[in-house]
């Protein structure tokens, strides 16, 4: 299965120069726990990821250093590349990527680097959850196959 079967590709974005406080509102107005912050091309087509900023960044970095969410901007709070996953690896390359790097949402990027979607643990639970569902399925199929043989 491909990153790009199961990632989801509605992402919250933002421009690294709007406020932490900016930012919190727009996480609390589109109910998530993170925004990828990129930089758009001249057209503003294309988006190219280069942080990911969570609540809890906002929490540890802002908040509990008890600096001005007004007046700090987003790209302050980057620093570093964020990891990102090519939307044609396997689902199981993106696993290696989150655990090797310890992170929960990884943005997922086409093959000119440009964001596609946002893969988070969330994703992967629910994908897993559903294969060992089609397989605990298939005992129950098989044992209902076996009476019916045995009644013929």
């Amino acid at each position: 299965m491909r990153v790009a079967d199961i990632c989801t590709r509605s992402v919250v974005t933002c421009r690294r120069d709007i406020t932490a406080l900016d930012l919190a509102k727009l996480m609390r107005e589109r109910h998530v726990g993170a925004v990828v912050v990129v930089d758009e091309d001249e057209d503003g087509g294309r988006a190219m990821p280069v942080g990911v900023v969570t609540d809890r960044d906002l929490v540890v970095e802002v908040m509990a250093c008890g600096v001005d969410p007004e007046i700090l901007r987003v790209g302050d709070l980057i620093v570093t590349a964020p990891e990102t996953v090519v939307d044609d690896e396997l689902m199981f390359d993106a696993v290696w990527h989150m655990r090797r790097k310890g992170i929960r949402r990884l943005p997922v990027v086409d093959a000119q680097g440009c964001l596609f979607g946002i893969l988070s643990a969330d994703d992967l639970t629910r994908f897993l959850a559903e294969q060992l569902t089609g397989v605990a399925s298939l005992a129950i199929g098989q044992a209902a196959r076996e009476e019916i043989r045995q009644e013929e």
